[in-house]
């Protein structure tokens, strides 16, 4: 059995001179740019909620770690 990969096709759209591929770039990059803000959203929605009030009481301010 032989493989050869000369005959595969390729998935990348052709250079026809149309910009075709330029368009292509150019919405991977608005696609990717999309995608890191909604990350960026994402980790910043999961962080610790920063608050001005102190926290009230004194339970659990200070724990014994000795055993």
């Amino acid at each position: 059995m032989s493989i050869s990969i000369n005959n595969t096709p390729s998935f990348a759209p052709e250079n026809g001179g149309n910009g075709t591929i330029l368009k292509v770039a150019v919405k991977a990059k608005e696609l990717a740019e999309e995608e890191g803000k909604m990350a960026l959203k994402l980790i910043e929605s999961a962080g610790p909620a920063t608050s001005s009030s102190a926290p009230v009481g004194s339970a659990g301010h200070n724990i014994n770690i000795k055993a």
